[in-house]
């Protein structure tokens, strides 16, 4: 299978104030994740709040963005759910309308506590578009299925034919590598830690990635994997610790999915709240989050 090189990004899911989904602000976002060095979206995951979101609006989500991808552009669609049945149907809908691969995170109910239970859930949902790579979300802090990922692609190997690798986010940079030599490298494993990109370079990895402060920082954070490959190991450094001050500041404000949505709105894409059970920032807090950036010369530096 074609391995993913480069930089994917994790986009928002737009929302009109009234709550419903806004397809209308994705042909632009696209334009400005290609003009700052992505090469693609893994959309309806944890930063888009997949989960919150009907099987309509993600169907309605996946075509939107197709239709906004330039060539090139990889479209991969998370389709993990409580139900495995929607899931299928989902990963079938993203086939159909030529999405580049499908993923899924484990289901946060029931948790999944053993192996044979994940390679299980994920043959189900894969089988449902087997022309497509498939790519397992490894993220546990989301939804409790803290297993040991080198075990799983050992359980796995052979048993799914479209099964392609792991989006990791988690933070073993041990596992990682050990899962990204398993069997020579045979599977592709996608950095998930917008905080970890250096180091995991420097081991050896990287060569691909999925981020979600990427949807405003991506330049900088492309910048860290060119600047290692120009081997200007000091610029990659400086490039790595602006990402993580930008981290810490997003880290105030409840994190990506709601701190990271409103610095969109503030870089000119307004994308809109967040969908309950998120809390929205207040405008207030949207005051001093701006602050907080401005110290850090973030505007000067982010995506355009």
């Amino acid at each position: 299978m074609e391995r993913i090189i480069g930089l994917i990004n994790a986009p928002f899911t737009p929302f009109t104030n009234e709550g419903k989904v806004n397809t209308e602000p994705i042909p632009a976002y696209a334009d400005m994740l290609v003009r700052n060095g992505l090469k693609g979206v893994f959309i309806n995951g944890s930063s888009g709040e997949g989960y919150l979101l009907t099987e309509e609006e993600r169907m309605m989500l996946a075509e939107a963005w197709m239709k906004a991808a330039p060539s090139g552009f990889k479209v991969i669609v998370h389709v993990g759910s409580t139900c495995v049945a929607a899931s299928k149907r989902l990963a079938a809908h993203a086939q159909t309308i030529g999405a580049w691969g499908i993923g899924a995170m484990a289901t946060p109910f029931p948790k999944i506590g053993r192996i044979e239970e994940l390679v299980k859930y994920c043959e189900e949902i894969a089988s449902g578009a087997p022309d497509l790579p498939f790519y397992y979300y490894h993220i546990p802090a989301f939804n409790g299925a803290y297993l040991s990922m080198l075990d799983f692609l050992k359980a796995v190997d052979g048993h799914i034919p479209n099964f392609a690798g792991i989006k990791y986010t988690f933070e073993s940079l041990y596992e990682y590598n050990r899962c990204r030599r398993y069997a020579n490298g045979k599977f592709d494993m996608l950095h998930g830690q917008d905080e970890t990109i250096l180091p995991c370079l420097a081991m050896g990895g990287a060569q691909g990635g999925i981020g979600g402060t990427t949807n405003y920082n991506g330049r900088n954070l492309c910048g860290i994997i060119e600047a290692w490959k120009a081997g200007d190991l000091d610029r990659a450094r400086e490039l790595q610790e602006f990402s993580q001050d930008v981290i810490d500041v997003i880290c105030h404000y409840r994190g990506n999915i709601v701190g990271g949505k409103r610095i969109m709105k503030l870089i000119g894409l307004d994308l809109g709240p967040n969908r309950t059970p998120f809390q929205n920032m207040t405008d207030e807090e949207e005051a001093c989050m701006k602050k907080e950036l401005e110290a850090i010369n973030f505007f000067e530096r982010c995506n355009k």
